[in-house]
């Protein structure tokens, strides 16, 4: 492939300016990429979810990724190849052939909600509809807009990543939630 049909290709791609982007790895290789990113001084991050699990009369206490197989990359055209070569990389997310730039408000949305250790608590309260916008009023989660799914004596509110493809479904307290007006 000529160099112009690779860069055509990877527009999205700066030649200075530092952006983000997804890599897939290999199933549970996300933290040994990452480790090995930190050495080439490639800024990599991983949202992390805390999982426990009792044994017995032990805890133990991991942290899995919130998407499994997904290291994020904030990199420029230099790191790219650097990237691809790394051990249990598959590949840059793509769409329509072309790499797919995250915006880092999108970034920004994945650390608050890895940061938040309350979010799934029980519900008394029918005061939300399903569908019914919502914005976050308090915590650590304050500002992030949504819409609230019913489930089991439960709100959820839904936050959507449109750039990464998923969509992360998250328990809160109504108490937490403010409702907005219907966009048409």
């Amino acid at each position: 492939m000529s160099h112009t049909a690779s860069s055509e290709r990877n527009k999205q791609l700066h030649e200075t300016e530092l952006r983000w982007f997804a890599i897939r790895t290999r199933f549970k290789c996300e933290k040994f990429v990452q480790r090995i990113l930190d050495k080439l001084e490639v800024r990599s991050y991983i949202p992390l979810r805390t999982s426990i699990k009792q044994y017995g009369n032990r805890t133990r206490r991991t942290e899995l990724p919130l998407i499994p197989c997904y290291v994020f990359v904030q990199i420029c055209q230099k790191d790219y190849l650097p990237i691809l070569e790394t051990e249990h990389v598959l590949g840059f997310v793509r769409t329509a052939r072309e790499l797919t730039a995250i915006p880092e408000h999108e970034i920004q949305t994945l650390r608050r909600v890895t940061l938040e250790d309350s979010l799934v608590i029980d519900l008394g309260t029918d005061s939300f509809l399903p569908g019914q916008p919502v914005e976050i009023a308090a915590g650590n989660l304050i500002g992030l807009r949504g819409h609230v799914v019913q489930q089991e004596n439960k709100q959820q509110l839904q936050i959507e990543l449109n750039t990464l493809g998923y969509t992360l479904l998250i328990t809160l307290d109504a108490q937490l939630l403010t409702k907005l007006k219907s966009t048409p």
